[in-house]
Order: structure tokens, then C-alpha cells, then sequence
């Protein structure tokens, strides 16, 4: 009698492809539905099914996940080059982040990856989700009908970065454009641990757009989660180059950790040349931050001789103010700083100073992890 066949997993094409290689070679008939047919590559949701008969003892086969670690040594083994990721959900902030992106990439010698992550039905899809970089699909939408309609904005995409490279508006670099099925925060997440990407840019609504709108947004949950630097490009920047950002400040509240974190920003931004401008965003003003200040100045005197940087305490009051005139009055194109990682309560009811100024300004932040 012949046995139904269960959906034993959901994977991309390429985890699909081992798994089902391991199953068979333990001799369990394997079946692959949901594949591109033209572009099987690219194939999200694919669904791994097998024989009801054979469930317990493929369980037991992935129970051990020797098959998925293997799988990540050797992606991590085959793609130390460099890479920048580029999410986007085919809105006008996407594009501008795609040109800030293939900019910067082409000036490090970098590939880059453009990334969507899409919602399918098995996903609920009556969560409140503002500023995403993914579908949601009602109820009369088919897997299908969705892969259609996210293949073809992906490559409308990519017809339109061909075309500005072709034109000369944008360096020829060599660019990929990947599909994934998923919550776009943990599929970014789950790239970035799987391939490491020097650099993740990401586009953000203006600071002008209604506060229901930035809310939950995927930029800010990134930044209080990844360990790789993230550049938020918001949509009204006059310029999609870096090295058109002649002032850029770096800020810093006085303790080890910016240190650190000052030497990452200094090996990305090592083929700029920019005024660099530190400034405080302690929440007080007190002479410690002088005192604090004056020895910073004195490591990165050390440390960095060649580099001119123009040192600051801004004043007390309001932060968000205060960075705000700092950066109207002296002309920054971009700003870095810090963030470490919190536990989600902290990040609910106490969002840090980089999800709060992703909000607040049109100025690109480039976060780094402390």
C-alpha cells in the first residue's frame, strides 16, 4: 500500500538539495516541490517531502543536524570574500540604498548581495508591521502567484542597477539577488551569520514620515541585533556615494567600547578621505566629559597621527536637539556610532540612541556593533 507523503521541511533550493541527498543516500525517497523552474536557484519555501513510513527515521537523521552544521562550515569555508548586503522591498529607499551600497562596494573590491525576504501563508500575517522589507499576501494569494510577483520586482530591480551601469551612473561590480522566505529580521540575521557580509546597507523612511510608519521598523530591529556594521541610508540624502560625504561625525560616550569600535569605522571608511568630527552623546554634561575627551584626543593622537579630527562636547539639554544643531551647523554628511547588544525588554521600553536617531534625523548612520 502506498504511504502519503508528509512535508518534512521547508528550506531554500540549496538546503533542500543536501537534505535531500542525505535522506536518500540512508535510503528515504526524497520529493521536492515548490521549485523555480526557470531559476531554480533562487527558489524560497521549498517543501522537503518523504513517505509517512519514513518520518521517524528522518527525524532521527536531522536530530543530530550534523547536515546543517556541515552546511555552514562550508558556506563559511567558500565565501570569505568580501561582501556587502543590500535588503530591499522594492521601494524608492531600496534604490537608494542599492547605489549607496554598489558605490561603496566598488571602492572596498567588493561583491554584493541584494536580498528580499517575503511572507508566505504559513507565516501569520495580521501582525502590525510598518517599515518591512517583505509581502504580506491575503488570503486569496497562492505561493505561487506571490513568487511570481516578488521574482519579477526582484528582477525589475536588477534591470534597473544594469541599466544606470551601463549608463555610467553606477561602477560595474558584480552583484547577486537572492530570494528568501521568512521574517525579514531573522532572514538578515541569519545571512550575516551564515556569510558575513563586511557591511549590511539598508534604506529608512525620512524623519518627516508619520510615526505609524517607523514603528517596528526592520532598520531599527537590526541595528539593536547584528554584529556586522549596518549603513542606513534615508530616503532624502542628497547623494548615494560615500565619497561624497566629506564631514562625518563619530560618537562617543567615553568608554572602551567606542574605542574598538573606532578602529572597524576606520577600516571601512580607509579609502574615504573626510573630516572626522567625535563628539559626545553622553545624556549629561558634566567636566568629566572634558577630562574624558582630552584622553581620547590622546590615544587617537597615538594611535592615528596622520588623522585630523575635530573634537567636541555638545551642549547640555536635549540630545537629540543638540545632535541635530551639531550636525546643521557643521555641515556632517553621516554619522557613526555605537550600539550593543540588549535584551528585548530593553530594546521595547528603552530603545538606544542609534534606533532613536534613526528616527529623528535624514542624515545615513552607520552603526557599529560595540
Amino acid at each position: 500500500m502506498d504511504d502519503n507523503l508528509v512535508t518534512l521541511a521547508i528550506h531554500t533550493f540549496e538546503k533542500a538539495q543536501i537534505l535531500r541527498t542525505i535522506l536518500e543516500t540512508e535510503g528515504i525517497e526524497v520529493y521536492i516541490h515548490n521549485v523555480n523552474q526557470i531559476q531554480p536557484v533562487i527558489s524560497a519555501g521549498v517543501r522537503v517531502r518523504i513517505k509517512e513510513s519514513d518520518l521517524p527515521h528522518a527525524l532521527r537523521i536531522i536530530e543530530d543536524n550534523k547536515w546543517l552544521e556541515e552546511t555552514r562550515e562550508e558556506i563559511t569555508a567558500s565565501n570569505q570574500e568580501k561582501k556587502i548586503l543590500i535588503p530591499v522591498d522594492f521601494s524608492d529607499y531600496s534604490m537608494k540604498a542599492c547605489e549607496s551600497g554598489i558605490h561603496y562596494a566598488n571602492r572596498a573590491g567588493a561583491g554584493v548581495v541584494i536580498m528580499h525576504a517575503y511572507f508566505s501563508p504559513f507565516f501569520p500575517t495580521s501582525i502590525p508591521i510598518g517599515d518591512t522589507l517583505a509581502y504580506q499576501i491575503d488570503e486569496s494569494e497562492s505561493v505561487k502567484d506571490l513568487l511570481k510577483r516578488v521574482q519579477a520586482d526582484m528582477n525589475n530591480l536588477s534591470e534597473q542597477l544594469r541599466e544606470k551601469m551601463k549608463a555610467g551612473e553606477l561602477p560595474e561590480v558584480q552583484y547577486e539577488c537572492i530570494l528568501r522566505e521568512g521574517l525579514p529580521e531573522e532572514e538578515i540575521t541569519a545571512f550575516c551569520k551564515e556569510y558575513r557580509p563586511m557591511l549590511v546597507v539598508m534604506g529608512t523612511r525620512g524623519k518627516n514620515q508619520k510615526d505609524i510608519d517607523l514603528v517596528g521598523s526592520v532598520t531599527g530591529e537590526i541595528i539593536e541585533i547584528s554584529k556586522v556594521p549596518i549603513l542606513a541610508i534615508p530616503e532624502n540624502v542628497p547623494f548615494n556615494d560615500l565619497s561624497k560625504a566629506k564631514h562625518i561625525a563619530f560618537a562617543t560616550s567615553f568608554n572602551q567600547r567606542d574605542l574598538v569600535a573606532f578602529d572597524t569605522f576606520m577600516k571601512l571608511m580607509q579609502e574615504f578621505n573626510q573630516q572626522i568630527y567625535l563628539f559626545n552623546i553622553s545624556s549629561t554634561y558634566n567636566e568629566w566629559n572634558e577630562i574624558r575627551l582630552s584622553g581620547i584626543r590622546e590615544y587617537f593622537k597615538k594611535q592615528y597621527p596622520a588623522l585630523n579630527i575635530v573634537y567636541t562636547v555638545l551642549d547640555e539639554g536635549d540630545l537629540l536637539l543638540a545632535v541635530e544643531k551639531f550636525v546643521r551647523d557643521n555641515q556632517i554628511d553621516m554619522i557613526a556610532l555605537t550600539t550593543h547588544r540588549r535584551n528585548i525588554l530593553a530594546r521595547m521600553f528603552n530603545p538606544g540612541i542609534a534606533r532613536k536617531m534613526l528616527f529623528h534625523t535624514d542624515t545615513p548612520l552607520l552603526i557599529l556593533q560595540a
